[in-house]
């Protein structure tokens, strides 16, 4: 049994260097979204909730986006492998200008989408606050989709260190600005949540233009970048992109969608319930980025195996990462059972009477949330990794219908029936949660054995 488990551990060291970058990168995004929720936190439960229910439209736009931009990691990943640079260039570009395209069009659509805020039947007092945050997120998804046509590229070179870099710098930006703009320091006026989203706009423009420029000039990418001649246009490369991304966005909505209906069901309930719901989905998407990271490492592996043509390796090297998420996850488990009671705590001010009735129930409500968020831990890490793997072999149509069938057909009934027929409340839409990533991870992680010995077979 120690050596079977040797053939997937040695491989241990390999997937952290390769994805610590990523996750690192991705922490920041969270680590800044902590940092917004605890300083929003500070002026009230109402603006809490409006900076989730502005984002809950956000995170939908941006799913698709960035799932359009992961069809570029498995093909620049797939080109490598091959040694084909010409090939990875042409990826590259067509990518590149898709991921450009995408980020005005999204940016539209959630600008004319504000409209909706006021039709959905959430408390006044978290709309009025919520719409004019989501217009200035709403621009920053121009840059952010944009920088993630840059940041596909290099991770399928497996060069995952400069969107680290562009991600730390400029979530230093986003914090500064944030502290300013929110509580009107210095020369700033006093802006509260709409500050927040100033402050996001211009760290993400920043990361944009750092990464651009490192790809530019740095050797590493130099064989790529140099003497780029965009001619015409390869309609037969970009339809391939749009077929594996389409699936991928859809992949990511369904999913983005799931816990965005998950703060829309809690705002049904009032706004303590959707304060509290805010603070779980942001401790839990921080531990989510481990696997989000680790996805992407399986994606990089398993599409580098595919180019070579070593299904036997490709099975061995997708089982390690699958093995290290579910230790990353059971830590993660037990870390939230522990905590549950304390963490909620950190995002609010129980020093003002006024509010303390409503602190100590979005405290009370926040705690069970994370419960339910421990158990789910494996569950969501399992499923994301298994969908990098799947994306790797650029299997993107059939794992969409499971994750739809996982999350709509499934999760959110659940969730809509617990949370508003029966006393659960806001504990039911996470029992839903749990209920759906579960559904994905077991139906994801058969697709995988499935293909993978469907491959071996035929060598």
């Amino acid at each position: 049994m120690v050596l079977s488990l040797q053939k997937y551990t040695k491989e241990f060291r390999y997937n952290l260097n390769l994805s610590y970058p990523v996750i690192i990168g991705l922490l920041g995004h969270t680590i800044v979204q902590l940092v917004d929720n605890i300083m929003v936190g500070q002026l009230g439960t109402a603006e809490l909730a409006a900076v989730s229910l502005g984002n809950s439209f956000f995170f939908v736009a941006m799913a698709l986006g960035i799932g359009f931009s992961t069809a570029i990691t498995p093909l620049i990943a797939e080109t490598d492998g091959m040694k084909d640079i010409n090939k990875g260039r042409n990826v590259f570009i067509h990518g590149l200008i898709l991921c450009i395209f995408l980020g005005f069009f999204l940016s539209f659509c959630v600008l004319f989408s504000k409209p909706l805020l006021f039709q959905m039947g959430q408390p006044d007092e978290v709309v009025v606050l919520a719409y004019p945050y989501l217009k200035w997120v709403g621009i920053s998804l121009i840059p952010l989709i944009c920088f993630q046509g840059f940041k596909q590229f290099s991770e399928g070179l497996s060069h995952t260190h400069p969107a680290m870099y562009a991600t730390l710098i400029g979530n230093v930006i986003n914090i500064i600005l944030n502290y300013f703009l929110i509580f009107g320091l210095w020369i700033f006026p006093k802006m509260g949540v709409e500050g927040a989203a100033i402050g996001t706009l211009f760290s993400r423009l920043f990361m944009l233009l750092f990464i651009a420029v490192y790809i530019r000039f740095n050797k590493r990418f130099k064989a790529y970048v140099k003497n780029i001649k965009f001619k015409k246009v390869d309609w037969k490369l970009f339809k391939k992109i749009i077929s594996l991304g389409f699936p991928s966005a859809l992949q990511m909505f369904f999913e983005v969608l799931f816990f965005t209906v998950a703060i829309w069901l809690s705002g049904f309930l009032g706004t303590n319930s959707q304060a509290a719901n805010q603070i779980a989905l942001n401790l839990s998407s921080m531990t989510f980025m481990f696997a989000m990271g680790l996805g992407v490492t399986a994606m990089i592996r398993v599409g580098n195996q595919k180019g070579r043509q070593d299904f036997i390796s490709l099975k061995r090297i997708a089982y390690s990462i699958f093995l290290l998420i579910f230790i990353f996850d059971v830590i993660f488990c037990l870390f939230f059972l522990l905590t549950s009671d304390y963490l909620p705590w950190i995002y609010l001010n129980g020093d003002n009477p006024l509010q303390f009735s409503d602190v100590q129930e979005v405290v009370a409500i926040a705690s069970s949330l994370l419960i339910a968020s421990a158990f789910f831990q494996i569950s969501d890490g399992v499923q994301a990794v298994v969908l990098g793997a799947l994306r790797g072999l650029q299997d993107v149509n059939i794992p969409a219908l499971i994750t739809f069938f996982s999350y709509g057909v499934f999760g959110i009934p659940v969730s809509y029936y617990l949370a508003l027929k029966t006393d659960f409340g806001a504990f039911g839409i996470w029992i839903g949660l749990l209920s759906g990533l579960t559904s994905s991870a077991l139906l994801l992680f058969w697709r995988f054995q499935y293909l993978t010995r469907k491959l071996i077979l035929n060598l």
